[in-house]
């Protein structure tokens, strides 16, 4: 990690991440994003919940953190902001925390267009118990719940949180750093509910149950899975079969 960005993580925690892990570099994203925009990390409060994504924030950002239960990350970041609405909150957890354990959490807070912006670590299963399915999982892969592969297509995100009214919509791999960023940095600056999904490939329960045996094989296998709004425009949806579309999907202005 850059010398700049050390100054945002506590002195003597280390990062337990797999190596490989797309969380780690979703870290270094998300700190990049505030150290361009020259926020005082003071004045943020990270909320994440149970999961591989929720140790991105608790313990190693030196900063408020506030680390809950399973699935309820955005109900104690609301509370948090409405508490103190001058508080930049940022929520940063993973699919089964945010999405199968709390989803009604995510869908109202959008629907309310609370100011809060969450960052969805997405890695397309439960990482941290062992590798089960979850509503993320891509139709057919293989997990410690499905060893025939997944019989059912995946939730998508964006269209579910822009369908709820949220403010501002987006979705990213964590190797597409620079766009990431960017992404980031807006939805710090705009006022409303802010969406980011992050697909961060897991390689050591996802890759190796999908026989992907490096780190390398499983972000290339994810990777071409994903193709950018402006490529999908125009395809049939049978050309859009299992593909994951990355790009803007609501930009705050409307």
């Amino acid at each position: 990690m850059a010398t700049e960005l050390k100054q945002y993580l506590r002195p003597g925690v280390a990062l337990p991440f797999c190596p490989g892990c797309g969380h780690r570099i979703l870290l270094r994203l998300i700190l990049k994003a505030i150290d361009e925009l020259e926020i005082n990390i003071d004045d943020m409060l990270f909320v994440s919940g149970i999961g591989c994504a929720g140790w991105i924030p608790s313990p190693h950002f030196n900063a408020d953190t506030l680390h809950t239960l399973h699935g309820r990350a955005i109900a104690f970041a609301t509370g948090a902001k409405m508490f103190n609405p001058k508080l930049k909150t940022m929520v940063i957890s993973g699919d089964g925390d945010l999405v199968d354990i709390g989803g009604n959490h995510l869908l109202h807070a959008a629907r309310r267009n609370i100011d809060l912006t969450v960052i969805c670590a997405n890695n397309m299963n439960y990482g941290q118990t062992g590798g089960q399915v979850c509503s993320t999982t891509p139709k057919g892969a293989v997990t410690q719940t499905t060893h025939g592969g997944s019989p059912y297509r995946p939730f998508d995100l964006c269209k579910l949180v822009n369908a709820a009214g949220a403010a501002y919509v987006a979705r990213y791999l964590v190797s597409q750093g620079s766009v990431l960023v960017n992404s980031i940095k807006k939805a710090l600056q705009i006022e409303g509910f802010c969406f980011i999904e992050a697909i961060s490939p897991c390689p050591t329960q996802f890759g190796r149950q999908n026989r992907l045996d490096t780190p390398r094989e499983t972000f290339k296998f994810v990777e071409r899975m994903c193709i950018t709004k402006e490529d999908a425009e125009g395809l049939s949806p049978a050309e859009l079969e299992g593909k994951i579309v990355t790009g803007e999907f609501s930009n705050g202005r409307s």
